[in-house]
């Protein structure tokens, strides 16, 4: 009786744990190597298109380059969800413990020049998320 129908291996052969873990091996190799071909046929294809886009519609290409294309996979979270969230964390006062460490590292950070300050706009925020998804 075989098992595994045209791979010449009988569930009562002494060595068949090995033989098994050989063919395991070779069927995630092969599954590996269809992933790269897959992925290099995607970058090839992408290319293509890049550079056909650029022949035909350069603007276009720029602003496909730009922002890219938005994925439906990923819905953004309600809303009233992330206001609650956020205020939870930021509008709650918080005490913390100040241990004898903190002065220590305030006085060695004392020499270092503050940062200018940064201002996150709602379009950073579009693009940040664009990005990620």
């Amino acid at each position: 009786m075989m098992a595994f129908a045209g791979t010449n291996i009988n569930l009562f052969q002494p060595d068949i744990t090995q033989k098994l873990t050989e063919r395991i091996d070779d069927l995630k190799q092969k599954i590996a190597a269809w992933g790269k071909r897959i992925r290099r046929f995607s970058e090839m294809s992408r290319r293509f298109n890049q550079n056909r886009l650029f022949q035909s519609d350069q603007k276009r290409l720029y602003k496909t380059l730009e922002r890219p294309e938005v994925c439906g996979a990923c819905p953004g979270p309600d809303q009233a969800d992330t206001i609650a969230f956020w205020r939870g964390l930021w509008s709650e006062p918080v005490n913390h413990s100040e241990g004898p460490w903190t002065e220590v590292v305030a006085s060695q950070s004392a020499s270092v020049t503050p940062m200018d300050p940064v201002t996150i706009t709602p379009k950073d925020v579009a693009e940040a998320v664009l990005f990620f998804c």
